[in-house]
């Protein structure tokens, strides 16, 4: 039952009669200990933590007790606050999924609930997730998920031998023959087995030892680690690492939050992306000014630039990193991932042994794989693998007891990156399905990278390199001056505010380029290649009309 209107006016008289006379005692006790006071309202629910927090713990003390013995309890400020909180945290960017993915969300629930737009889809090419874009997933792979998530199914005759083979392989090396329990930190040693054998078969019979492969969380966790070991010092001994820009911003945020010091060198965008020595070194000498760098990054294929390395052009990496005592770490995860004519992938750990002891007996080396990329997209399995070369003992001691931490990676995604290592083989009954599916997938990226270049560059305005590999390409955008003043206007980068407003018009979604770096006075933009054909096609003719009514919109 309410209370009568009579009743309740009593009852907020008195609950202001108790306010004011609690904000009267609080008053005074802050008088009597000489710090300056800020009255607070009397109906503002005793919130005094503005006027305690710029006290003295002993002072702030006194008062809070004196308040209690009276009766009056001041609100709790929040421990945790935008100016308390970890200042690296704060610095950390991620433009793959920033404010434009952000409003493509937004943009997507208000179609769900009616709302009218100049389109009925959102297309999201902003993001290398193959099997959210609709390629679908290798058999074997599901199919031997399926056996390892619920081995029951061992006993149904539907399922291929090699299947069951590989299921119960991978079984007998989980605790209780269950992928639901923890693995070693390393991961499970039958993987980490036949990684070393795909390592060993993929450069030619370079010897892989398996203690020097570490199962991962995707490979950014084995980035992520590797830079944690890495990063060292303070004010110009502080730990510097290079990267390419335009850099995937993994990198980026992951220099920020460990407060490392991020080095770019620049990518050749009239050479097609190509990586310069020179450029190197120019990096490099102005870096050591102000701190000390020790790594050196490389993501090849491409991300988000999509070339491909030369073999000469590793050779040389190795011989700066070897000639300047640098790390190096070789991002390969897009390895399969090549589609022009006259390139080839070639794995640094390849290139650093076929080039003699004195290089491989003392480079040291980290690279990266994952089951996200390539032909099969698994992006949300996380698994991945690295491995070291050279690491020194005491280090490499370091590394097992940092991923122990993590307890281990998840196992569904140990046990997804052993069959990207060991699937099905001549003569065994899933081979010819799996080839099939495989070189599809890859076949039909091929000619999406070719149809992008080729459609791109129909657009003035629009200049694309060959996509030669890996799944985006990165085209340069010219903007009209008007666009440009107005997006500084706005506080936004110029190719943000093309990017929105493509998004806004077409319900495209792809990456601005300046969320990846670019030299200054250019503007870009990062789009998958992933979406079906058809809707490729669509996306690429809507974005060439925007592009042609957003110049003529400036001019």
């Amino acid at each position: 039952m309410l209370p009568s209107r009579s009743v309740w006016i009593c009852i907020q008289r008195e609950k202001k009669h108790i306010c004011h006379r609690s904000s009267q005692h609080v008053t005074g006790l802050l008088k009597s200990s000489g710090s300056p006071v800020i009255t607070p309202s009397p109906l503002s629910s005793f919130s005094f933590s503005k006027s305690l927090s710029g006290l003295s713990a002993a002072r702030r003390g006194l008062i809070q007790r004196k308040m209690s013995e009276n009766g009056v309890t001041a609100r709790r400020s929040k421990v945790l606050t935008i100016d308390t909180m970890n200042a690296t945290v704060k610095k950390v960017e991620y433009a793959v999924r920033g404010p434009i993915v952000q409003r493509a969300v937004q943009i997507e629930k208000e179609l769900k609930e009616g709302a009218k737009k100049p389109f009925t889809e959102v297309i999201k090419a902003n993001i290398g997730d193959a099997h959210a874009m609709g390629q679908q997933p290798i058999t074997f792979f599901r199919q031997v998920l399926a056996l390892c998530s619920y081995p029951e199914l061992l006993k149904d005759g539907n399922f291929p031998e090699d299947a069951k083979h590989r299921a119960r392989r991978i079984l007998q090396g989980c605790g209780g023959e269950s992928i639901g329990a923890y693995s070693g930190s390393q991961g499970i040693e039958c993987i980490r087995q036949d990684v070393a054998r795909y390592i060993e078969r993929r450069d030619g019979g370079v010897p892989c030892d398996p203690d020097n492969v570490f199962l991962s969380t995707g490979a950014s966790d084995g980035i992520v680690t590797m830079l944690k070991l890495l990063v060292a010092g303070e004010g110009r001994s502080r730990t510097g690492i290079m990267i390419s820009i335009p850099q995937y911003p993994l990198y980026s945020a992951a220099l920020a939050e460990l407060g490392a010091v991020q080095v770019n060198y620049y990518l050749d965008e009239e050479k097609c992306w190509g990586l310069d020595i020179s450029e190197l070194q120019r990096s490099l000498e102005a870096a050591r000014q102000h701190c000390n760098p020790r790594a050196l990054c490389i993501i090849n294929p491409g991300n988000p630039t999509g070339q491909v390395q030369s073999r000469q052009c590793i050779e040389d990496v190795i011989r700066f990193a070897a000639k300047e005592d640098l790390f190096l770490m070789a991002d390969e995860v897009y390895q399969d991932n090549v589609y022009a004519d006259g390139c080839q992938f070639h794995s640094f750990k390849k290139v650093l042994f076929e080039m003699g002891p004195e290089y491989s007996n003392t480079v040291e080396l980290a690279s990266f794989h994952s089951t996200s990329k390539c032909y099969m997209g698994e992006c949300g399995f996380r698994g991945g693998y690295m491995e070291v070369i050279n690491l020194d003992p005491e280090v490499k001691e370091q590394l097992s007891k940092l991923v122990s931490v993590r307890l281990c990676p998840p196992v569904p995604g140990q046990a997804l990156m052993g069959l990207v290592v060991n699937p099905p083989q001549p003569g065994e009954p899933s081979y010819t399905t799996f080839m099939k599916e495989r070189t599809g997938v890859l076949s039909t990226l091929a000619e999406k990278a070719k149809l992008t270049e080729q459609i791109l560059n129909t657009v003035p305005g629009i200049a694309c390199n060959p996509v030669q590999g890996a799944m985006y390409s990165f085209p340069r955008i010219t903007l009209p001056e008007r666009a440009v003043k107005e997006a500084k206007e706005k506080g936004q980068a110029p190719d943000m505010l093309y990017c929105m407003k493509l998004l806004e018009e077409t319900g495209i979604c792809l990456v601005p380029g300046s969320g990846f770096g670019q030299r200054d006075g250019t503007y870009h933009f990062r789009m998958t290649i992933l979406p079906p054909v058809d809707k490729l096609q669509i996306l690429l003719s809507k974005l060439k009309e925007f592009h042609q009514r957003f110049t003529q919109q400036y001019s």
